[in-house]
């Protein structure tokens, strides 16, 4: 990146930060599945947020549907049929869905998912289509999980990408903590996008005036 981007040429992608990824109640105690990892770095993630919102960027939020039988992609279905691979929600209030920490203001947009890749919802492509955006900056949860998807999803779309890798995280568990590292170190800055940290994002991007 030899000269800055337009910060007006830039969306921030914020995926899945809500309860059912980051909560302590959402954790997951018989598959040892905890985020106190994740719950350390939201706090840096929100300051990056209204710092980049007071740059006049755009924002768009990632949830998910109910993560149910009922609302998920056919596919994923038929992986869950596994019960190694099964995942489903034991949620029934809502609380899931809700955004953890984190307050969307109506300026910005929200997709909703109901699969890894945020691309498969075609209102996101649609919303960056309309705002002429070429890069996309990326933070949330799961690093190794569905940041990742729609990393490559958003890549194989024609965006380039902007990682955040500070303010990208995955649940404590050992293996899932090691993908992840390897993702950041390797993968994402080789194959998909500058992978940096936040405090040097400005260095590369030229705010409104």
């Amino acid at each position: 990146m030899k000269e800055k981007i337009k910060i007006k040429e830039t969306a921030l992608l914020v995926v899945d930060i809500t309860n059912f990824s980051c909560h302590q109640e959402c954790e997951i105690k018989k598959w040892n599945i905890s985020f106190k990892k994740i719950r350390k770095m939201v706090p840096n993630l929100k300051k990056f947020i209204s710092k980049y919102r007071k740059a006049n960027g755009k924002i768009i939020f990632v949830e998910c549907t109910p993560w149910k039988k009922e609302f998920l992609a056919k596919n994923i279905v038929e992986l869950y049929k596994s019960p190694r691979c099964r995942y489903y929600s034991p949620d029934k209030s809502g609380f899931s869905e809700k955004f953890f920490e984190v307050k969307p203001e109506k300026e910005d947009f929200i997709i909703t998912k109901n699969s890894y890749d945020a691309f498969t919802n075609p209102k996101l492509n649609k919303f960056l289509k309309k705002h002429k955006i070429k890069h996309i900056i990326v933070a949330g949860v799961f690093g190794d999980g569905c940041v990742n998807s729609t990393i490559e999803g958003g890549f194989s779309a024609g965006y380039n990408f902007i990682i955040l890798k500070d303010l990208i995280e995955t649940t404590d568990i050992p293996i899932r903590q090691r993908l992840q590292k390897l993702l950041k170190e390797y993968t994402w800055p080789t194959m998909f996008g500058k992978t940096i940290d936040s405090k040097d994002f400005f260095k590369f991007v030229q705010s409104a005036k």
